[in-house]
């Protein structure tokens, strides 16, 4: 049976919802500050409200999709009524800049609380909040001295053992990227390549569905962001049970470091309310929202001086990749044209 039309009018909708105007919000109205979301209500709305009870100003959101909400900033133009935009991942953020829906901010603030590499050189987008994308491994099957580095995935040893999300993920995509941008592109796609030949089975469903194919013996390991574990393990059920079962290897550490990315936000390019921008901005990077992400999103604060939450802690120290995240963005086109010549589907 052919479903196509069903799905078809689910996308139809979802665009449709995601282009419906900011209800209770007028670029006249300087009192409150519109918010265009990539993250899950859920992951953002509890610190909007506490912005709002200090301030008085009062945060409009909506939420969707990063392409559906970077697509309508670019067709609403002057006249939208966004002051603020985040999203996932740096190479979105680099794709929002490049398509001059962002403007540059400077603040004494931003550039105190956020560390350099977690921001746009020209100061269109700032960094909220950081995850790693290690090696996670069933420890009843897998030694972890067994593993090294993301290079060594691609040995004979570990053919048919691997679970990944597709190549259409951004968070793959800046994997990629960033391997392109410290190894280069042969080096980058001859582990691409490697990879899909040691992959357990397509490439199917999120992060979390890669943990629990690895509980359930689908594979062995898995490369997923931490954030993801974190949140299981912080749940019940399930999802706790699942979790239980898995370990965090650091892969690359007598190297460049394990592969990290973030959460970030910029003040749009026409934002009628651009102050108040700011000021949710430089909030969403005090103290008080960066221990919020750590401890409820299991998210790492990007602010040296706030601690990771207990659960994070658990999974060790580890070096991370230091590449300037704004080079993921600059090699984001050439990261999918390589999963597409070996076929990572």
């Amino acid at each position: 049976m052919n479903f196509r039309p069903f799905a078809w009018l689910i996308a139809t909708a979802a665009a449709i919802a995601v282009s419906m105007p900011l209800v209770g919000c007028s670029p006249a109205d300087q009192d409150e500050v519109n918010l265009y979301s990539a993250r899950q209500e859920n992951l953002i709305k509890p610190l909007l409200d506490d912005f709002t009870d200090q301030t008085g100003i009062p945060v409009n959101l909506v939420t969707g999709g990063a392409d559906s909400l970077l697509q309508r900033l670019r067709h609403e133009g002057r006249n939208s009524p966004a002051d603020l935009f985040i999203t996932v991942d740096a190479a979105r953020l680099h794709q929002a800049s490049e398509a001059g829906v962002l403007q540059a901010v400077e603040s004494d603030v931003l550039r105190e609380n956020i560390p350099e590499r977690y921001r746009d050189p020209d100061g269109q987008w700032f960094g909220l909040s950081s995850r790693a994308r290690p090696i996670l491994y069933h420890k009843d099957r897998v030694d972890p001295a067994e593993l090294s580095t993301y290079e060594a995935l691609t040995d004979a040893q570990w053919e048919g053992r691997i679970c990944i999300r597709s190549s259409s993920n951004v968070y793959n995509q800046s994997l990629v990227a960033a391997m392109i941008a410290t190894e280069g592109a042969e080096a980058a796609q001859d582990w691409a390549a490697g990879i899909v030949a040691n992959m357990a089975r397509q490439p199917q469903g999120g992060d979390r569905d890669q943990i629990r194919a690895v509980a359930d013996g689908v594979c062995d390991v898995a490369i997923a962001n931490t954030y993801y574990l974190g949140l299981m393990l912080d749940g019940e059920g399930r999802d706790r049970e699942v979790a239980e079962q898995i370990g965090v290897f650091w892969p690359n550490q007598d190297g460049r470091g394990t592969h990290v990315n973030i959460s970030g936000a910029g003040v749009t390019a026409h934002a009628p309310n651009r102050d108040n921008a700011i000021r949710l901005l430089e909030f969403l990077s005090s103290t008080e929202a960066q221990e919020w992400y750590a401890e409820v999103n299991q998210e790492y604060p990007i602010r040296d001086d706030v601690p990771a939450s207990d659960i994070l802690q658990s999974f060790g120290e580890f070096q991370s990749d230091d590449i300037e995240l704004y080079r993921l963005g600059n090699h984001n086109a050439e990261a999918v044209r390589i999963m597409d010549r070996v076929r990572w589907r």
